[in-house]
């Protein structure tokens, strides 16, 4: 990646003395997010070994049901931290509200790995892991809509698709680093140090991001002060009846826009990068380190493919990428599920999520500047965070849930296809209205 400057100066403002380059911005802004996925990575693949851990009670079904449950129940607060950090972007800086994100995220994470079983204190330890899961998810909410903001914000309108793309190329990153660790432990430490300690060492090692993307992030901050962006994130938008306010009534349609655009997005994510070990798993019944490689290669994939889909965008419009991609794997995820359980093989498998893998990361390196860009400046982060946070919530965070009952329910494998079937339309119906903003500055 080439590394040249960025000013961190707002359009129609003087450039700050000092510039940060394009790769020391991207690595500071998206080591949230990376911190966030990698958690988010740790539990899925986890899921199975948590619920028999915290909910010892059930029945194997209801154990994963009860797991991927309260992974899921993290995502309720992702919409209230969506605005909360959201309006503290647009009023006090975008590096402010990013690192409230990061302390927050990394409470929940250090409260996951402490956290005893219920062998040890009973009720208390799904209630504590509840907790921990609504902290991330409180946090979660404001971090990537911030996050995007910031780099759509700072990019040139030539490079803006590329340089916001590597806010999903981090999601890869931390998937294939999460996979990975998973791998590593289920592979190399027996049942049992797995089940009393062996899974809490991805939690803990976690929590260590933290102060270093403090740390990668307080340069941004130095320089975010010499420039005008506190002034027109926050004093503009302070002039109007309130940031909140203004997204709900005046940027209505375009909450409404993004809001589908993140729902085929959020839906393809869930289930390509992360329920497809559990499927593999549970479905197909295979070892937990081969499921682990479903994690790894999809990460890898998104890590490598969603930049290119930014640059694709740049070249060819974001509408258009966006759409093609995004119908390109609404109607290829049903074949692909089909040869899965046809076939029965590994290399199958591995083949078709590295397929979808693709498609979607392509998709995400071409949505991800085109949310941005349907906001204005004064409510960007706000409307992109409650937008981003709403979606994810939902369709995202409940997907796991959700697949996995319809499938108990239908007896159906295919079932976790249907539904992001059923997402991707949903999504391409704002492409019909959405202005493309590709090469305009914001």
């Amino acid at each position: 990646m080439k590394s040249t400057s960025i000013s961190t100066a707002a359009p129609g403002t003087l450039a700050a003395p000092q510039a940060i380059s394009t790769r020391g911005l991207i690595v500071a802004t998206t080591i949230g997010n990376a911190f966030e996925f990698f958690d988010l990575t740790v539990y899925s693949f986890f899921a199975v070994l948590l619920g028999k851990l915290f909910f010892p009670l059930a029945s194997a079904q209801q154990q994963l049901l009860l797991s991927v449950g309260t992974f899921g129940v993290g995502f309720v607060a992702r919409p209230l931290g969506g605005v909360m950090f959201g309006l503290l972007a647009d009023r006090f800086g975008r590096v402010v509200a990013m690192n409230l994100t990061l302390l927050t995220m990394a409470l929940g994470t250090a409260l996951i790995g402490l956290t005893p079983t219920y062998a040890s204190i009973g009720i208390a330890a799904p209630i504590l892991v509840l907790v921990a899961r609504l902290l991330q998810g409180f946090s979660a909410g404001g971090e990537v809509g911030v996050a995007t903001t910031l780099l759509a914000e700072r990019a040139s309108a030539s490079r803006r698709g590329f340089i916001t793309s590597w806010q999903f190329a981090s999601q890869g990153a931390a998937a294939l680093a999460g996979s990975f660790v998973g791998f590593l432990l289920s592979h190399f430490l027996d049942t049992a140090s797995l089940e009393s300690w062996g899974w809490r060492l991805p939690f803990l090692a976690g929590v260590l991001i933290a102060p270093l993307g403090l740390y990668l992030r307080a340069r941004i901050g130095h320089e975010e002060s010499g420039t005008n962006e506190h002034v027109h994130g926050g004093h503009a938008a302070r002039k109007q009846h309130g940031v909140l306010r203004t997204v709900l009534t005046r940027d209505a349609m375009q909450l409404l826009f993004a809001l589908m655009l993140v729902i085929g997005g959020t839906s393809a994510h869930f289930i390509v990068l992360y329920y497809m070990s559990t499927y593999a798993i549970k479905i197909l019944h295979l070892p937990m380190d081969t499921a682990m490689w479903c994690g790894i290669l999809s990460g890898a994939v998104m890590l490598v493919v969603s930049p290119i889909g930014g640059l694709m965008s740049d070249r060819f419009g974001r509408k258009r990428v966006t759409g093609y991609s995004r119908a390109a794997l609404t109607l290829l995820i049903l074949p692909g599920f089909l040869a899965i359980s046809h076939a029965g093989s590994v290399a199958t498998l591995y083949l078709v999520v590295c397929a979808l893998a693709a498609l979607h990361s392509i998709n995400a390196g071409a949505t991800g500047p085109l949310l941005p860009e349907l906001f204005p400046r004064s409510t960007r982060a706000t409307g992109l965070s409650l937008s981003y946070a709403a979606g994810v919530s939902i369709f995202g965070g409940f997907a796991q849930f959700i697949v996995t009952w319809l499938i108990g329910a239908t007896g159906n494998p295919n079932a976790p296809a249907w539904y992001v079937i059923v997402c991707g339309v949903i999504s391409l119906v704002p492409l019909a209205f959405i202005v493309d903003r590709t090469r305009e500055e914001i």
